[in-house]
C-alpha cells in the first residue's frame, strides 16, 4: 500500500540522512549540508504526499511477538498534520542553518542530530503503538538534550540540556505507567484499543492511566510547573530552537492529550485539570515574556503561553481549534524565531538592552519578524488571528465567559509583549553595543547588513505560510472528520470559519484586546506610576512565579541522586549484567501481568 510506503519514507528519509552525514564525518562540510537539505525536503514531501491517503485503518505492521506485539503505524489525520509540521518547519530550519551554522565546528553531528530529530518526531505522531510511541517519545527528548547542549564547551547549554532531560524525563514516566498499565488491563498496546475500550477498564486504573498522560503531556509541552526547562533550552543554536518550538518537542505534548482526549474525557477532573493548567501557563507565560530582557527568552515563553491556549481547547473538547492553532503557531513561531536567529547572527548579541535601530538595517528580516509578531499578536487575515478566534469561542461556549475573561487578558498581554520586542530591536534608539567608535570619537552605527540567502529563503516561505495557512481549515477538519471518528470533529469549511468568526460579537471584543494591548505599549509612559506600584509582579515574573526554584530542587535531587547511585558501578562487567538483566526480567513481568 502506497500510504505504507510514504509513512516509511517520512521517518526513514531523515534517519538515513543522519546515518550518511554521521558516517561521513566533518570531512567534506558543504557535501554535508546539501545532504541535510535534500534528506529534509524529501522527507517533507513524503509527509506531503500522505495527505490523500489520510486513514484510521492500520497502513503498516511489523511484527515483533512475545509481549511487544505489532508495532503499527496509522496515518490519521492527526498524525499526518504534526508529521507535515516537523519535516515541513524541520526542512526549512535545516535550510536556515546553511547561513547560521556556517563556520561551525562538528556540522556533521549538528545535522544527523537535527535529521534524527525530525524523523523521531514524524514517528511519535504517525505511529499507533503505545509502545513505539513511548521509543519516540523519548528518542525526541535525548535528541533535545543533545541539541539544547550541542556547544558542549558552554557551562549554561549543558546545564540547559540537562535540565530539559530531567524534567521532561518526570513525564516520561507517567507515560510509561500509564502504558503498562493500558497493556496489563487490555493485552494490547493499540492505540485503538484504550480509545475503544476505555470504559471497561476500573475507574482507578483509567485515572492514573489519563494523569500518567496528563503529566507526560505537561512536561514535554513545558507547561505549568514544568515550564522553566523551555526559556534555559535557549541555549541551543537558534535553527534548534525553532525546531523544538515549533515543530516537534513542545507539539509532542499537545498532540498526546488530543489523541487520547476521548479515552479520558469521562475520568474526573481530568478535563477540569487540562483547562486550568492551560489557562494558568497562557497567562503566567505571557507575563513572563512581558518582563524578558532576553529576545529568545520572550519567544521562549510566548511559546508557553501559546500552548498553554491549546491545552485549554483540548480541555474544552474543541480539538480541531486547538490543533489548527498548533498548526499557525508552528508558521508564525518559526517565523519569529529564525528572523530572530538572523538578528543574533548579524548582530552578535540577542539581550534586548544591546538592540535596537536595525529597522532601515535589515528591512527583509524586519518584515519577517513583524508579520511573526502580528500573527502572534492575532491580528486578522494572518493565521494566528483564525486560529486563536476558534480558541476563544470554543472558551466561552463550554467553558463560560470567566474563562472567556481570563483568556482575553491573556490576549492583551499578547499583543503588549509582542509589541514591546518587536519595537526594542527594531526601533527603539540605537545602543552603545550597535555602535562602534569613529575617527572623531563620535560614534556610528555598526555596518550590518540584512539576511543572506538561505536565511531569506526560509523566512520567505514562513511568510507566505502566515499568510495562507489559515485557508487549510477546510481540508484538515475534512481529515480530522474522516478519520478522528472518535473526536466528535465536524467540517468546518473555509466561508463558515469567516462567517462564524466575523459575525460573533467574541470576535470583535477580543480585536478590541489585542488593540488595547498595542496602545499599552505606545502609552507606557503615562503609566510609569502604575508600573512602579506592581513592581512585585515583575520581580516574581522574572522568578518564573517561584516554580524556578522548585523545578531547581527537583534537578539537583535527581543529580544527587545519581551521584549516589555511582556505587552500583562496580566496573565489573558480570554484575552489570545481571543488574541489567534483572531490570529487563522485572519489566517483562509487569508487561505480563493483568491488572
Amino acid at each position: 500500500m502506497l500510504a505504507g510506503e510514504l509513512t516509511v519514507l517520512t521517518i526513514a528519509l531523515p534517519w538515513f540522512g543522519a546515518l550518511c552525514i554521521w558516517l561521513g564525518g566533518n570531512k567534506a562540510p558543504r557535501l554535508t549540508e546539501r545532504a541535510a537539505v535534500a534528506f529534509s525536503v524529501f522527507a517533507a514531501l513524503a509527509s506531503g504526499a500522505l495527505i490523500p491517503f489520510a486513514t484510521n485503518q492500520v497502513v503498516l505492521r511489523i511484527p515483533v511477538g512475545g509481549v511487544f506485539g505489532e508495532f503499527t503505524f496509522v496515518p490519521d489525520g492527526l498524525g499526518i498534520l504534526l508529521a507535515c509540521i516537523a519535516t515541513g518547519i524541520g526542512s526549512l530550519a535545516v535550510i536556515f542553518s546553511l547561513d547560521s551554522m556556517r563556520g561551525e565546528k562538528e556540522l556533521a553531528r549538528y545535522y544527523a542530530l537535527v535529521l534524527l530529530f525530525i524523523g523521531a518526531m514524524a514517528g511519535l505522531v504517525l505511529t499507533g503503538s503505545l509502545l513505539l510511541l513511548f521509543f519516540f517519545w523519548e528518542l525526541v527528548a535525548f535528541c533535545s538534550y543533545a541539541l539544547i547542549s550541542f556547544h558542549n564547551d558552554d557551562p549554561k547549554a549543558v546545564a540547559g540540556g540537562i535540565k530539559a532531560l530531567v524534567i521532561t524525563q518526570i513525564g516520561g514516566v507517567g507515560l510509561a505507567v500509564g502504558v503498562l498499565l493500558t497493556y496489563a488491563q487490555l493485552g494490547s498496546y493499540e492505540f485503538d484499543a484504550l480509545l475503544r475500550h476505555s470504559a471497561q477498564m476500573p475507574r482507578e486504573i483509567l485515572g492514573i492511566i489519563a494523569f500518567g498522560f496528563l503529566l507526560a503531556a505537561l512536561a514535554k509541552s513545558a507547561q505549568v510547573p514544568f515550564h522553566t526547562w523551555l526559556p534555559d533550552a535557549m541555549e541551543a543554536p537558534t535553527p534548534v530552537s525553532a525546531l523544538i518550538h515549533a515543530a516537534t518537542m513542545v507539539n509532542a505534548g499537545i498532540y498526546l492529550l488530543a489523541r487520547f482526549y476521548p479515552a479520558f474525557v469521562n475520568v474526573p477532573a481530568w478535563t477540569t485539570t487540562v483547562m486550568a493548567i492551560g489557562m494558568l501557563s497562557a497567562l503566567l507565560a505571557a507575563l513572563m515574556a512581558l518582563t524578558a530582557n532576553d529576545l529568545k527568552r520572550v519567544l521562549a515563553y510566548s511559546t508557553i503561553s501559546q500552548l498553554g491556549y491549546m491545552v485549554f481547547a483540548v480541555g474544552v473538547g474543541a480539538t480541531l481549534a486547538s490543533q489548527f492553532h498548533l498548526l499557525s503557531h508552528a508558521v508564525f513561531k518559526a517565523l519569529l524565531f529564525l528572523a530572530a536567529g538572523a538578528v543574533i547572527h548579524l548582530t552578535g548579541t540577542r539581550a534586548l538592552a544591546q538592540l535596537g535601530g536595525l529597522s532601515e538595517r535589515m528591512p527583509f528580516v524586519r518584515n519577517a519578524f513583524v508579520l511573526g509578531a502580528l500573527a502572534l499578536a492575532g491580528v486578522p487575515l494572518l493565521n494566528g488571528f483564525w486560529s486563536k478566534e476558534l480558541i476563544l469561542e470554543a472558551g466561552a461556549q463550554n467553558a463560560g465567559m470567566a474563562a472567556f475573561i481570563l483568556l482575553l487578558f491573556g490576549v492583551s498581554i499578547t499583543a503588549l509583549y509582542a509589541t514591546r520586542v518587536t519595537w526594542l530591536v527594531f526601533w527603539a534608539p540605537p545602543r552603545e553595543t550597535n555602535k562602534v567608535a569613529s575617527s572623531n570619537g563620535h560614534s556610528r552605527p555598526k555596518e550590518i547588513g540584512d539576511a543572506p540567502r538561505a536565511m531569506r529563503i526560509a523566512l520567505g516561505v514562513l511568510v507566505g505560510a502566515t499568510f495562507t495557512s489559515w485557508l487549510l481549515i477546510g481540508g484538515v477538519s475534512e481529515m480530522f472528520a474522516r478519520t478522528l471518528t472518535l473526536a466528535n470533529v465536524h467540517v468546518l469549511t473555509l466561508f463558515e470559519m469567516m462567517a462564524e468568526i466575523f459575525l460573533t460579537p467574541l470576535t470583535w471584543i477580543a480585536l478590541g484586546a489585542v488593540g488595547f494591548g498595542v496602545w499599552l505599549w505606545t502609552a507606557r509612559e503615562r503609566f510609569a506610576n502604575v508600573r512602579a506600584s506592581w513592581q512585585f509582579v515583575t520581580r516574581a515574573a522574572e522568578n518564573s512565579f517561584g516554580f524556578e526554584w522548585l523545578n531547581a530542587q527537583v534537578v539537583r535531587a535527581t543529580m544527587g541522586a545519581a551521584a549516589r547511585l555511582r556505587v552500583t558501578q562496580t566496573g565489573q562487567l558480570n554484575w552489570n549484567m545481571v543488574g541489567i538483566v534483572g531490570g529487563f526480567v522485572l519489566v517483562l513481568a509487569v508487561l505480563m501481568m493483568r491488572w
